[in-house]
């Protein structure tokens, strides 16, 4: 009898908490925003004859109730601490844990992608370069899975094979190797980005490939201790805090950044991006389609000309010294065609740096 009673009480325990659940996901209002993960969250989707017929309405549907199940977040961090922990399962949404890094597979090397990534950049050398540009730098910046994957018996993309096509394809520009001047501590825990403190070397080898000088007095400070990487919201794991640390000197505190989106003049370091949903927008203001720095202590007129994605902002303060003028383009946010209108490319040096899973995903480059 008693066992009876204990059987009735479960059940009526899981009801509740299945139908107030439900109850709970039909009246609360839909979020538009996952702060944890960020990025929007689907919303209702359009109920029509054609969107029931076809089957997709339902696949929208079931879309929809994942993103806006009550306590989400919650019930997310449940799974992925079982998953991690408990069934020592090695991966979790796409994410992996190696050596105390998070880290995200990224496989096979995707050869369609960097053709079409190739194309971009010849249509942009034979547009605005040939025959007027100084020197022209191509690097690959290597994600952490780079280090992490192999050794820690993760699948991982050729990277060799992606470096060799570019430096093979791409012959208006010198190739610029960074790879073994790296390694996955470089990077921040639980964030895809590398850390601007740990990418001298790097920078220097790229400077030294553009004949131009490095920065000899730069000072490491303190930017905020309540950094939570992307990968700290896509993971769900409860992970702590990391810092993020900048490089700077009284010629980079000079500097001014203005931003043709906004039309806003800031310093190199956005001291205000790191109250903002992602602090690593702190370097550069974040993601802009079209930056041009003023550096008033160059000793020359040298104009540096930098295609970037995001690994760009923290790496762009550092090759600052030699020039009196960098411009910093990002073509997943602005259409080459219009470059021209923008962008003297007259005796300027170029860099282009783009990351192997930009590379590896090249679809949003724009034509």
């Amino acid at each position: 009898m008693k066992k009876r009673t204990e059987y009735i009480y479960t059940a009526v325990l899981a009801a509740v908490l299945i139908f107030g659940l439900s109850i709970w996901a039909v009246l609360k209002p839909a979020d538009e925003f996952s702060e944890s993960e960020r990025r929007p969250l689907d919303k209702l989707p359009e109920l029509s004859i054609n969107s029931i017929l076809s089957g997709k309405f339902m696949d929208d549907f079931e879309d929809y109730t994942n993103d806006q199940f009550p306590m989400r977040d919650f019930f997310r961090s449940i799974k992925a601490v079982t998953k991690y922990y408990i069934f020592g399962l090695s991966d979790n949404n796409e994410l992996y844990i190696a050596d105390g890094q998070i880290a995200k597979l990224e496989f096979p090397l995707d050869e369609k992608s960097l053709e079409y990534a190739s194309e971009r950049f010849w249509d942009i050398y034979n547009t605005y370069m040939d025959g007027k540009v100084n020197k022209v730098v191509f690097t690959v910046v290597p994600d952490k899975g780079f280090y992490l994957g192999e050794e820690n018996g993760y699948p991982v993309m050729d990277y060799a094979a992606m470096e060799e096509y570019f430096s093979e394809n791409l012959s208006f520009a010198e190739y610029c190797k960074i790879t073994e001047l790296l390694d996955a501590s470089d990077y921040y825990a639980a964030d895809t980005h590398w850390q601007q403190q740990n990418i001298t070397a790097a920078a220097d080898k790229i400077l030294g490939a553009l004949d131009a000088k490095p920065f000899d007095d730069l000072t490491e400070k303190l930017a905020t201790d309540k950094f939570h990487g992307v990968y700290y919201g896509q993971s769900a794991l409860p992970l702590g805090y990391e810092s993020i640390f900048y490089l700077t000197n009284p010629e980079l505190e000079e500097m001014t950044v203005y931003n043709y989106e906004t039309g806003k003049t800031t310093g190199v370091y956005d001291f205000d991006k790191l109250e903002s949903k992602d602090p690593y927008e702190f370097y550069l203001s974040g993601a802009a389609s079209l930056l041009e720095v003023t550096n008033p202590n160059a000793e020359g007129e040298r104009h540096l000309i930098i295609f970037r994605d995001s690994f760009g902002s923290s790496l762009a303060p550092l090759l600052m010294n030699d020039y009196a003028k960098i411009t910093i383009v990002d073509t997943r946010y602005i259409v080459p065609a219009i470059l021209g209108e923008y962008v003297d490319f007259e005796n300027a040096d170029v860099l282009m740096a783009y990351s192997s899973l930009i590379l590896n995903d090249a679809y949003m480059l724009k034509k």
